[in-house]
């Protein structure tokens, strides 16, 4: 075979290759640009072509006090999940990283679990759980705000784990060794070289943690007590009754939250490094 057939061979192939991508990621973009789409029809019963555009559905999302509570807690709990995550996650990382011990391979296992659990199932274990909580201990955890953020936190801690693993695959022992043999304490070793080697994975960690709590639905519809509803199960709720572009509105926020978050995140540490 010629040189010129090889050359135009390999020429097809990354056409082939680029083509594939590019279908593929008009695939899974098509349903968001709808979404976008869909926020700005000026019409309240969606239909195609639109009579017209408007602003008027972003605005009502403030007249809604449903969805004004429901943002708030999802907030609210997301933070509170993703802070107490991390803080369980990073040190649960750095001993499976740095320590070898008989249960570690089933410890690492346990904690990633959450991943590959259905989030029905999830949910409903700790319905049950809270219901035989309150029972033995009499506490009001069962509807409490507590009880979501501790449900929130099991699906937070795997990312933690995961990302922070990631970040501490390719770190070198001999750069703390160093540090200790020069005078400094571990405390000093782990906040002045430890910290800024893994802040990538602990930085996307915060982030995914974040996002994965603030939109969850499947665990919270089990957890959330009366009168309290998240923004997920806001959206669902409303669904029930009418379908406007109220909705669309509400999701295009919500990208712009993430998306907000995301670039800010990447300003200070590149997400490539770990994701």
């Amino acid at each position: 075979m010629s040189a010129l057939a090889i050359a135009d061979k390999r020429r097809l192939g990354r056409w082939a290759l680029a083509g594939t991508a590019g279908v593929t990621l008009g695939f899974i973009l098509l349903p968001l640009i709808f979404v976008v789409w869909l926020a700005f029809f000026r019409q309240a019963i969606p239909s195609f072509p639109p009579q017209g555009y408007s602003f008027m559905w972003f605005l009502s999302i403030a007249d809604n006090p449903r969805f004004v509570d429901g943002f708030w807690l999802s907030l609210q709990v997301a933070v509170a999940a993703m802070m107490i995550g991390l803080a369980i996650g990073v040190p649960a990382a750095l001993c499976l990283a740095r320590y070898r011990f008989w249960a570690r391979e089933p410890i690492g296992n346990l904690l990633l679990l959450p991943l590959v659990v259905p989030g029905i199932v999830l949910g409903t274990s700790l319905y049950v759980f809270h219901v035989e909580a309150t029972i033995v201990t009499e506490l009001p955890i069962l509807g409490s705000v507590a009880g979501l953020v501790a449900g929130h936190i099991l699906i937070v801690i795997p990312w933690s784990v995961r990302l922070v693993n990631a970040s501490l695959a390719g770190f070198d022992r001999s750069i703390e060794e160093a540090a200790q043999n020069l005078g400094a304490t571990p405390m000093t070793t782990f906040f002045r070289v430890t910290l800024p080697t893994i802040r990538p994975g602990i930085v996307a960690a915060a982030l995914f943690g974040f996002v994965v709590s603030f939109g969850n639905l499947e665990m919270s519809m089990f957890l959330v007590g009366p009168g309290r509803t998240t923004l997920p199960i806001t959206i669902l709720q409303y669904l029930e009754y009418r379908i406007d572009p109220t909705i669309a509105a509400v999701s295009v926020l919500q990208l712009l939250l993430i998306g907000a978050a995301m670039i800010f995140t990447d300003r200070f540490v590149k997400l490539s490094r770990v994701v």
